[in-house]
């Protein structure tokens, strides 16, 4: 594969993740609106934690189609299968995009929209195994970018939480509470649609990946498929990938809480707090490829396992100051510096996860390991960090859960220096 063709998958690959995580990503930040619209009750708070259950329950969908889409990836090629879970989330989108509200049309729109979100969340379960393994693959299985290839997948995440913000802050400045309720909050799913146009792209003019054309079909048992393949051989991957996983999609998930925590607990401006993640978005995009290519030279678990320590640590100490001292300038900080823990800790981390499953099992592996960890740690993460606050009548308390989880990743990368001798 020339530097020419690489360039343009890696491009295409990237800026299509980071339209489907947009995608994924604006339903947390306007849930707030989303849940006027279709989830009214008299409590605000059972309002939020509502519509918060429904961004969870998308993730339960995800193993599911992770298992589907990425055996697919597995037999038939990355490229096809990215093709496909753009187009399934096209559908969940712009049925989000247009969906009419409850008082519009009662029951029938909350079940649209955990309809839609159902539809993206199958079209998200496949789509982390097929990008990550596209990614990594363009180098061949002896390439020695792996971690800096590997890092377009959760810059591209990045980004898109970038791009998120900066609909969430402009929309709320540029636009009055009445307008947001009733129109606003429908305008950045009507952007992430664009994501049709990057499906074209990478179905017309994308070649597929060096590792899947240098691997014969064969290479498995004839009579097994990828998912009996799976549950069969490689159990140790599964459970390494999942458990180095689960501190960066519960971190990824309380960044993208604090502007919601800071609005409806501090009572924080909401476009300022927007801002604030915004700059984390920009730390992800661009810090996370730099730490991938340095993973190369120095090694990726040599990075990794510092920052999940720091995550542990300085997690509590992060919340508690902003609880304590509640300021746009307290958020921003406490952004920046959890946003850098998570892009040191999580730019090699696609490349970890590839590398405990061969070629033929490895979209189907990271899916699924991907999924039910997110299902698990991460698609939840704010519905309990808004239970935790309401049972404990403490506004820390998700910095607990995230102590918690990082101390299973530690013992997960501690597993993949031992298991499967990586560096």
């Amino acid at each position: 594969m020339t530097g020419r063709h690489r360039t343009r998958a890696i491009a295409a690959a990237t800026i299509g993740n980071a339209l489907e995580w947009f995608d994924i990503a604006i339903y947390a930040l306007f849930a707030v609106y989303i849940g006027q619209n279709f989830f009214p009750a008299a409590d605000p708070g059972v309002e939020l934690i509502q519509t918060f259950a429904v961004f969870g329950v998308s993730y339960l969908i995800r193993p599911l189609g992770g298992l589907i889409l990425g055996a697919y990836a597995d037999k038939h090629g990355r490229k096809a299968a990215l093709v496909w879970t753009i187009r399934l989330m096209v559908v969940g989108t712009a049925l989000l995009a247009v969906m009419p509200n409850y008082d519009t049309i009662g029951i029938l729109a909350p079940i649209g929209i955990i309809l839609a979100r159902l539809i993206q969340g199958f079209a998200a379960g496949g789509e982390f195994g097929a990008a990550t393994s596209f990614l990594v693959e363009q180098d061949g299985e002896k390439g020695s970018r792996r971690g800096f290839l590997g890092s377009f997948q959760f810059a591209s995440q990045g980004l898109a939480t970038l791009l998120a913000a900066s609909f969430a802050a402009g929309l709320t400045a540029l636009l009055s509470e009445e307008d947001m309720v009733s129109w606003g909050w429908r305008l950045p799913f009507v952007f992430g649609l664009l994501v049709g146009p990057v499906g074209y792209v990478i179905r017309r003019y994308v070649d597929e990946t060096p590792s899947m054309i240098e691997s014969p079909a064969t290479s498995e048992k004839a009579d097994i498929t990828p998912i009996r393949t799976l549950f069969r051989r490689h159990w140790g991957g599964l459970l390494i990938a999942a458990g180095v996983l689960v501190v960066s999609t519960a971190l990824n998930f309380i960044l993208q809480y604090l502007p919601t925590f800071s609005i409806k607990q501090l009572g924080l401006d909401a476009s300022l707090s927007f801002v604030a993640l915004m700059i984390t978005g920009v730390i992800l995009t661009f810090l996370t490829p730099v730490v991938g290519a340095l993973s190369d030279r120095s090694g990726r678990i040599a990075i990794m396992l510092p920052a999940a320590l720091l995550i542990g640590a300085s997690v509590i100490p992060m919340f508690t100051w902003l609880v304590a001292r509640p300021s746009f300038g307290t958020l921003v900080w406490v952004m920046i510096i959890l946003g850098t823990l998570k892009a040191v800790y999580f730019a090699a981390l696609p490349s970890v996860m590839a590398d405990v499953f061969p070629v033929r099992s490895r979209a189907i592996g990271l899916a699924f390991s991907y999924n039910t960890a997110t299902a698990v740690f991460g698609g939840f993460t704010p519905t309990i960090a808004a239970a935790l606050i309401t049972v404990t009548g403490q506004q820390i308390a998700p910095g607990y859960y995230l102590a918690i989880v990082a101390l299973l990743s530690i013992t997960a990368l501690l597993a993949a220096v031992r298991f499967r001798r990586l560096r």
